[in-house]
């Protein structure tokens, strides 16, 4: 979940980042939800990267770019961290303040299967290639946002939870949803 106080969001700016290096990601939590169509505002992005060396240093280049800085729980400002493709296995999820608004970075979602996340091979193959700000970005399946949502079992999930389940049941009529 993003931080109000943040840096307003610039999800062009970052995705282009991200693209310009070749990060390969796919793109899950409120924005994927908006994507499919949900109207929640949202704060940050929430990424999972294919967890393999070179992928990881791209995304750290592109971090570098934005002038990213981590976000420690209980510490006001964020800290400087030397941000490497090795920084991101010390972290589950790591929060990266940019000049350009926050990124979560998250080895994969939650899942029913208590300890499994879903990685990024598992998202990628379920997740829609969509056309934004000029680029093809994978979003994570609409039943995959909801599954991490109901498995979090955070009160803004909560809250969101029903206009996902809607547009879910939209989608399955071929309703438009998106």
């Amino acid at each position: 979940m993003g931080d109000p106080d943040a840096p307003p969001l610039d999800s062009e700016s970052l995705v282009g980042l991200l693209d310009r290096h070749g990060v390969a990601y796919v793109l899950v939590g409120g924005l994927a939800a908006v994507a499919h169509g949900a109207m929640r505002a949202t704060f940050d992005i929430d990424i999972v990267p294919r967890w393999k060396p070179d992928n990881l240093d791209a995304l750290a280049r592109a971090l570098r770019a934005a002038k990213a800085r981590l976000r420690v729980p209980g510490v006001a400002e964020p800290v400087e961290v030397p941000l490497d493709g090795r920084t991101f296995g010390h972290y589950e999820v790591s929060t990266w303040r940019t000049i350009h608004g926050d990124i979560d970075v998250i080895a994969g979602t939650p899942t029913r299967v208590r300890g499994r996340l879903a990685s990024f091979d598992a998202l990628a193959s379920r997740a829609h290639p969509r056309q934004a700000f000029g680029m093809t970005i994978l979003v994570a399946d609409l039943d995959d946002v909801i599954e991490a949502k109901e498995t979090l079992d955070r009160e803004p999930h909560r809250v969101a939870l029903p206009e996902l389940r809607r547009l879910r049941g939209q989608l399955r009529r071929g309703g438009s949803g998106r």
